[in-house]
Order: structure tokens, then sequence, then C-alpha cells
């Protein structure tokens, strides 16, 4: 693994998968990065659906794209609470933009789908949201994982070494 500079934002809220953020947080920073997990209150403790507490370190109300070299966006449940949040999908509108990395694993693609970001995208994410990425202009796949420009994107917990990797082979 080669070293990664830049920081990257993580977003957090109640029944995340512990899995889809610890991983990635962890590879990260092991890898040199620095990594920011915002949730919709700075300093407040969110708990996994496996019961994993995870702090926030920022607000996501507080933070700003051109602060961050990525985002990933960890599946569980949350994704379903934070893509109802319009700072949530301006930031993630953002990163599209700016062609920097949008990554997101599992249940975590319906924030882009909600951030309208899918539309002629190859992707793959848990088949329980396959409809909705396709309904989101997306070109669903079932693979591990799928890049297509700066989206990364992988299925499930047991994908992680596929996601990371794809991770790492897009930040070169």
């Amino acid at each position: 693994m080669s070293a990664v500079g830049g920081k990257f934002l993580f977003f957090v809220d109640d029944i995340y998968e512990d899995l889809e953020l610890w991983y990635p947080k962890l590879r990260l920073i092991e890898a040199g990065a620095s990594v920011v997990v915002a949730g919709p209150e700075a300093g407040a403790v969110y708990h996994g659906k496996h019961s994993y507490p995870c702090k926030s370190d920022a607000s996501l109300f507080d933070v700003n794209e051109k602060d961050f070299a990525g985002l990933i966006a960890a599946g569980g449940f949350a994704p379903d609470t934070l893509r109802r949040l319009d700072k949530v999908k301006e930031l993630t509108r953002a990163f599209m933009s700016a062609g920097k990395l949008v990554a997101h694993i599992c249940h975590g693609g319906w924030i882009p789908a909600s951030a309208g970001i899918c539309r002629g995208f190859r992707m793959t994410s848990t088949p329980g949201i396959k409809d909705d990425l396709i309904n989101a202009g997306a070109i669903w796949v079932d693979e591990p994982v799928v890049i297509d420009r700066n989206m990364v994107s992988s299925r499930r917990p047991d994908d992680l070494p596929y996601f990371m990797k794809g991770i790492f082979d897009f930040l070169g």
C-alpha cells in the first residue's frame, strides 16, 4: 500500500454499518490520510447496527468539500436518514462536481441517488437498493467493486478489501 495524503470525509448517523465505516477509516489512517467523521451533531456519539459507537469529529453542517480529498458513505440504515438532509446532498454533489472521490458501499448508495449524481454511472450496491440506483439513472452491476470515473462502489461488508483497493487505485 502506498502512502495516501489528504483528508477524507465520512458521514455518520445512528444505525450505520459498523465495519463499513471503521474498516475504510482505519485503512486510510494507516495509509497516512486524515479522516473527519461528520454527523448531524459535532461530538455526538452514534451507534452502529452492531452497537459499536462512533463519536463525530464535526457537524456535517460545518464542513466544506474544498477541505477534503474525498467522501466515503458507509451503509447500514444511516444513509436513509442522512440522504434527507439538504446539506448531505449538497456536499455529495460538490465532491462529484469537483471530480473528487465519491465512494459508497452497501446502502451508502442511497446518498448519491438522492443527490442526483448517478445518471450514466456504472455502480453496485446491496441488491436491496438496486432498483433505487437504477431509478436514479445508474447502470447497476453485481460486482465486488465498481470504479467509474470518480465514483467507487461496493456491495457489502464482505467486499471491503475490494472497496479499499478500488479507493486506493483511484487515489493513485
